[in-house]
């Protein structure tokens, strides 16, 4: 079928309105938030309904077009970067929330409704919804499922995988599967539910989510602990967990980060300081105290110069606004920003950091790290400029030696962002030639021509 013939069948979907042809709307998802190259879909669809949401599904698989699904294309890998003459199919157009069930504690959710605003709404049913992704006042539920977002809670309270009961989903031939439930257990058939979270929009299409929902804490306290070292800071982390406590975040930025964000923001940072920890406990009012003595006893044990305790709402929102700045703060400074979140066992986090410090000094890069260092998921960012190809050269080599490093001590390739385009090159280093083989047997059956988000993950 030509671009014409498909376009109209597209209209005929989801109305003219919603079909998106013009050079300058086709351009505007092209990328994503990973450093990769733009682009350009034919098309850009967007569906309102179900209905028409399956339908766009299945005019593309009858005509082998290659189609990518796009929230907010905040996502940090390439993964919404769609396939040379395929279609983006955004899904801000299903932005309902469906149900939110207090009695049962969980909620149902069109793919496309924003996480901080669901969050919200959770919060204000006296419930509450854990995963908080950086980019959550922007991205979406749907998207934070496909790439199993994480955040600065992750340490206590998990990640999204932890809240997934159930997905409804479009397969290629415009069939709606439904799995996993609205009750806290089901073992009815496959998991697919749990196949979808990380697929990155490579096996299906999500139309419905039910979200786990949990009582919120009764009490929290926040503190920002200082250190004379990186080194110091990172085995306070350790220390910590050792002890048999867990925060419900454990944040970590270096020196660097710390002016980068203060100049940003002025929050009051502590710009002389060579790290800083962010603490938070939550739970019963006697457990918090508790906890944070003890926290506060291990900071002290292992350096800690000061350690500031939040004395109300205010500062605890600014505390943790700052962390949450660090990505944008740092942006700020170079043209190119390459945040990456290889993840190593808590207990490796001292030797991961000493590595981060090497490869700065050895590839002559500035690298500012940050992160949720409670459950190992650093972000060491560096700061660019792509257009420099002597620079960039160096950048990469960085890049292969942070991961091959970070798998050597048991980590992960990516605790939160996913793998996508950027990291497909590197999936056998982590897991092995009859993994891929094996994933790419199962994608080749449920898509058979390998129209879904194609190139993703598995190559």
């Amino acid at each position: 079928m030509s671009k014409d013939a498909i376009t109209k069948e597209f209209e005929a979907i989801v109305g003219a309105e919603n079909v998106m042809t013009s050079e300058t709307d086709r351009h505007s998802y092209s990328y994503d938030a990973a450093v990769l190259d733009s682009v350009m879909p034919a098309l850009v669809v967007r569906p309102s309904t179900s209905e028409e949401l399956g339908k766009c599904v299945k005019l593309c698989n009858d005509n082998g077009t290659h189609l990518t699904v796009r929230g907010a294309g905040t996502n940090l890998s390439g993964g919404t970067i769609p396939h040379p003459g395929g279609v983006v199919v955004l899904t801000n157009g299903l932005n309902r929330i469906l149900e939110i069930n207090e009695e049962d504690m969980y909620a149902v959710v069109e793919p496309g409704v924003v996480t901080a605003k669901f969050a919200a709404e959770v919060a204000a049913r006296g419930l509450f919804y854990p995963p908080d992704p950086g980019s959550q006042a922007v991205s979406t539920l749907g998207g934070n499922v496909a790439e199993n977002a994480g955040g600065l809670r992750g340490l206590k309270y998990g990640v999204t995988k932890d809240y997934v009961m159930g997905i409804e989903f479009w397969d290629v031939n415009g069939e709606l599967v439904k799995s996993g439930s609205r009750t806290v257990k089901c073992v009815t058939g496959y998991n697919l539910s749990g196949l979808m979270v990380a697929s990155e929009g490579t096996l299906g299409v999500f139309d419905k989510i039910i979200l786990k929902l949990v009582p919120p804490a009764q009490a929290a306290k926040s503190m920002m602990a200082i250190f004379p070292s990186m080194k110091a800071a990172s085995e306070t982390v350790a220390a910590i967990i050792a002890n048999k406590i867990v925060p419900a975040t454990l944040e970590m930025m270096d020196n660097f980060t710390i002016r980068t964000v203060e100049n940003f923001r002025g929050a009051g940072l502590p710009v002389d300081a060579a790290a800083m920890l962010l603490i938070e406990v939550d739970g019963h009012p006697a457990q918090v105290e508790d906890e944070a003595a003890v926290v506060e006893r291990i900071c002290k044990e292992n350096g800690a110069t000061a350690i500031n305790v939040a004395k109300d709402a205010a500062q605890r929102n600014a505390v943790w606004q700052a962390r949450r700045d660090a990505l944008p703060a740092l942006a700020n400074l170079k043209p190119t920003c390459v945040l990456e979140d290889a993840t190593v066992p808590r207990s490796k986090i001292p030797a991961m950091i000493e590595v981060l410090d090497e490869i700065a000094k050895k590839f002559d890069l500035t690298i500012g790290t940050f992160g949720h260092a409670g459950d190992g998921n650093l972000h060491p960012t560096i700061l660019t400029d792509r257009r420099n190809k002597e620079e960039w050269a160096r950048v990469e080599k960085a890049i292969d030696m942070i991961f091959d490093k970070a798998l050597s001590m048991g980590g992960t390739l990516s605790g939160e962002h996913g793998i996508g385009l950027a990291k497909s090159k590197y999936m056998e280093m982590e897991t092995s030639k009859g993994t891929l083989a094996y994933a790419r047997r199962m994608k080749s059956v449920l898509d058979p021509k390998g129209i879904l988000n194609p190139g993703k993950i598995i190559g």
